[in-house]
C-alpha cells in the first residue's frame, strides 16, 4: 500500500480514475437502441441477419451486420446489468484505451499523464455505449504491437488474432491494415532517408508485408464473408452519410468541444520544429495520415490522438531536455510520513468522487433518454395505436425499433448503409420540405402516421392540410395522421 501512495505512482492511480470519469458518459447514441434489440433477438433466435427485419421501407435489403459480436455483448451486459453495467463497462474500455496511450507514451508520469488527458478530453466528443469503442481500443493496440515490433518482431503476429476479433466487432478493422501500411512504407522511407532504427530492414519489410497480407486474408473469417471487403468502403464513399451525418463531416471549431483537438493539431505542426530529431519520417507520416482523416471527419478524432499524444509526449520531452528543465519532472521525491498522509487522504477523496460521479451518471440514465428521444410520443403510439406506415426521425428509428418492433416497423434509423444515398435525399427532401418533390415519398410508401419533432419543416407543412391532423404534440414530438 505504501509504495502505491509514492506521489509518482499515485499519479498513475488518479490519472486511470479520472480517465474513468472523463469515458462515463450517459448513453445517447441513436444506435444503441437497434443495437441492443438486434442483440436481444441473436441471442433469443440463435441466428444472425442477413436482410433488413426492421423497416418497411427496405424489407428484405441485404443487410451487412457487422457489429454483431458488439451486439451481442451490449445486449449480454445490458440483461445482466442495466445501463449501469454498460456505462460503466463502456467507460472501463476508453479508460484501458488510454491508458494504453500512456503506457506508449515517453516521459512518464507527468508528460505522459498530460498529453494523454489532452488526447482523451479531444476525443470525447465520440465517447459512449457504442460499438466504435472497440475499434478505439483495437486501434490502440494495433500501434503498441507495431511500435513495440521493432525490438521484437515476433509481436507482429500478434495483429492476426486482434484482426480476427475485430472483423466480427466492428467493420473500422480496416484501420489496423491501414496502420500496417503506414509502418511499412514509414520504414521504407527512413530507410532511404538514412535515419532508420531498423539495421536488419529486409526482414523488418517482409515481416510487415506479410503481416499486413496475412490481417488482409482473415478478413472473410466472419459471418458475412468476402463482402467485409467492401462494405467499409461503401461507407466511406457515401455522399449522402458525409452530407446529413454529422459524425462523417469535418469538425467544425467554432464549437467550443473541437477546441482541444483544434489545439492538439496546431501543437502537432508546431511543435516539431523546435525539436527536429525527436521524431523519424514514419512518425511524421503517421500524423499526417491521421491528422487528414480527423480534419475530414469527426469520426477519426479519436484515431488521431491515439497517434498524437505519445509522439508530442516525446517532442515535449525533448524540448525541455534541450533546454535543460526536464529534472524536475524526473525528479523522484521521498515519501515521507506527511505526504503518505496527505496522499492517502486525497486517494481516499478521489475515489469517492469517482463513485459518486459514475452514480450520478447511471442515475440520469432515464432522464437524458425522456429528454433525447421522444417516450411520451412512443407510449402514445403503443396505447393509440394510430395507421401504419409510420414515417419517423432519422435519429428516432433506433428508439422505434427498441420500444415498437415488431408492433410498428420504422421508416428509417441510423443504419444509413441499409438506406443508400437515394433514399437519404428522399427523406431529406420531404423532412424539409425541398421544391416540388417532397410529397414523393409520403406517396411512394403511403405514410399514414408521422412523428416528427414540433419545428420540423414537413409538420408545419402537413399542418396546413386539410387530411391531415395532430393527434398528439408536447415539446419533443408532434404525431400527424392522415384522415383520408
Amino acid at each position: 500500500m505504501q509504495d502505491w501512495l509514492e506521489t509518482r505512482r499515485l499519479f498513475v492511480l488518479l490519472l486511470a480514475g479520472g480517465l474513468f470519469v472523463l469515458a462515463a458518459r450517459a448513453a445517447t447514441d441513436p444506435d444503441v437502441w437497434w443495437h441492443l434489440r438486434t442483440g436481444q433477438l441473436i441471442v433469443q433466435n440463435h441466428r444472425l441477419f442477413y436482410a433488413d427485419p426492421y423497416s418497411f421501407t427496405r424489407a428484405g435489403y441485404l443487410w451487412v451486420d457487422h457489429e454483431w459480436l458488439s451486439q451481442i455483448l451490449i445486449f449480454g451486459v445490458y440483461k445482466s446489468a442495466g445501463w449501469g453495467g454498460l456505462i460503466t463497462g463502456f467507460a472501463a474500455l476508453v479508460a484501458a484505451t488510454f491508458l494504453l496511450v500512456f503506457a506508449r507514451c515517453s516521459g512518464r508520469p507527468y508528460i505522459a499523464g498530460a498529453m494523454t488527458t489532452w488526447g482523451a478530453i479531444a476525443a470525447v466528443p465520440s465517447f459512449g455505449v457504442r460499438p466504435q469503442m472497440f475499434t478505439l481500443l483495437l486501434s490502440c493496440l494495433s500501434l503498441f504491437i507495431l511500435e513495440r515490433s521493432y525490438k521484437r518482431p515476433p509481436l507482429l503476429w500478434w495483429l492476426l488474432p486482434l484482426m480476427l476479433l475485430w472483423v466480427n466487432l466492428h467493420a473500422g478493422y480496416p484501420l489496423g491494415i491501414v496502420l500496417i501500411v503506414v509502418f511499412l512504407m514509414g520504414d521504407l522511407l527512413d530507410r532511404a532517408l538514412g535515419n532508420g532504427e531498423v539495421t536488419e530492414w529486409p526482414t523488418r519489410l517482409r515481416s510487415l508485408s506479410l503481416a499486413g497480407l496475412a490481417c488482409a486474408a482473415i478478413v472473410p473469417l466472419n459471418p458475412y464473408g468476402a463482402a467485409m471487403y467492401r462494405y467499409p468502403f461503401e461507407t466511406l464513399h457515401s455522399r449522402a452519410m458525409l452530407a446529413y451525418i454529422g459524425e462523417w463531416s469535418s469538425p467544425d471549431f467554432h464549437q467550443g468541444r473541437y477546441a482541444p483537438a483544434l489545439v492538439m493539431i496546431l501543437a502537432t505542426i508546431l511543435l516539431p520544429t523546435l525539436c527536429p530529431r525527436c521524431l523519424r519520417a514514419r512518425e511524421l507520416l503517421l500524423l499526417a495520415v491521421t491528422m487528414y482523416a480527423a480534419l475530414r471527419s469527426v469520426r477519426h478524432i479519436p484515431l488521431y490522438v491515439l497517434v498524437a499524444g505519445p509522439l508530442l509526449a516525446r517532442v515535449i520531452e525533448g524540448i525541455l531536455r534541450q533546454s535543460g528543465k526536464l529534472a524536475p519532472f524526473e525528479r523522484q521525491m521521498p515519501l515521507t510520513r506527511l505526504k503518505f498522509t496527505v496522499n492517502l487522504v486525497l486517494l481516499a477523496s478521489f475515489v469517492v468522487f469517482v463513485g459518486m460521479r459514475v452514480r450520478y451518471v447511471i442515475g440520469r440514465q432515464a432522464e437524458i433518454t425522456a429528454k433525447e428521444f421522444p417516450s411520451a410520443a412512443v407510449a402514445f403510439l403503443t396505447n393509440a395505436r394510430p395507421p401504419a406506415p409510420i414515417m419517423n426521425h432519422y435519429n428516432w428509428g433506433g428508439y422505434f425499433i427498441w420500444r415498437l418492433y415488431p408492433r410498428y416497423n420504422v421508416y428509417i434509423d441510423g443504419r444509413a448503409d441499409v438506406y443508400g444515398d437515394s433514399f437519404l435525399d428522399e427523406f431529406a427532401s420531404a423532412y424539409y420540405v425541398k421544391g416540388e418533390s417532397w410529397r414523393v415519398g409520403l406517396g411512394k410508401w403511403r405514410v399514414r402516421t408521422i412523428v416528427l419533432p414540433p419545428d420540423a419543416p414537413l409538420v408545419t407543412a402537413l399542418s396546413l392540410e386539410p387530411d391531415w391532423e395532430a393527434v398528439f404534440a408536447d415539446n419533443q414530438a408532434v404525431v400527424l395522421t392522415r384522415s383520408r
